[in-house]
């Protein structure tokens, strides 16, 4: 029995006998199904690879953040912002500032 279904098989006959329409079917089902798992599996490899690139951007920009973060507050420093005005021939003040009171004497 198996015999004879191994020859057949090898024969194609299963394809070209009467009730050999069934087996067509049967066959364009499962290469349709083999198909959608071809494609599927394309898909996501391509958004596996679509994730990848995008984390290494985003490393990339939050290295970028964190050196211009650092650039940021290195100029918000006094002594960067007394080096800037260095080259201006601007320093500290040597006279302390002085405060001023303003009293109202009106009342009403």
């Amino acid at each position: 029995m198996i015999k004879n279904w191994f020859f057949n098989v090898l024969k194609g006959s299963f394809l070209t006998e009467e009730d050999g329409m069934r087996n067509w079917r049967v066959i364009f089902f499962v290469v349709l199904l083999i198909l959608i798992m071809i494609s599927s599996s394309h898909r996501s490899d391509a958004k596996v690879m679509e994730i990848a690139k995008l984390n290494k951007e985003i490393k990339e920009l939050q290295a970028h953040f964190v050196d211009t973060r650092t650039i940021s507050m290195q100029l918000k420093l006094e002594s960067g912002i007394r080096r800037r005005v260095d080259t201006l021939g601007l320093g500290p003040s040597v006279v302390p500032p002085t405060l001023i009171r303003v009293i109202n004497k009106k009342k009403k």
